[in-house]
């Protein structure tokens, strides 16, 4: 059974749904970000807030940050409600350059705020 495996497709996180430790949904995946040398996933983009699609803020949380439940088939993440309305967010247009010339200031934002949280993604 899929469920079983170690490895999933990218394909397959996306849309997978983000809760809090209490278990409320706060938002889904829409996208990761990978390190094109090392192939390893640095963010998980978050799509959060907004109704019905509109308004969705997208955040780029530290892939570290999120942990599996297979019993809710989506992710945790030990943040509150409050803590990611806060975090740095961007829209579409902004998260297309999020490896590109201003990469750096953005990246440098994610982990100045997440640090607080926890050790930074490697």
């Amino acid at each position: 059974m899929a469920h079983d495996h170690k490895l999933i497709l990218a394909s397959r996180v996306e849309n997978t749904s983000v809760f809090n430790e209490d278990g409320w949904l706060i938002g889904h995946i829409r996208d990761l970000s990978i390190d094109r040398e090392s192939g390893q996933v640095v963010h998980a983009i978050m799509s959060f807030g907004g109704f019905l699609g509109i308004g969705n803020r997208l955040h780029p949380l530290p892939w570290s940050m999120l942990g599996y439940n297979a019993e809710r088939h989506g992710y945790i993440v030990s943040l509150d409600k409050a803590a990611l309305e806060q975090a740095p967010h961007y829209d579409a247009d902004e998260l297309e350059d999020f490896g590109g010339a201003h990469h750096d200031k953005k990246r440098s934002d994610v982990l100045e705020y997440y640090g607080r949280y926890g050790p930074p993604p490697i």
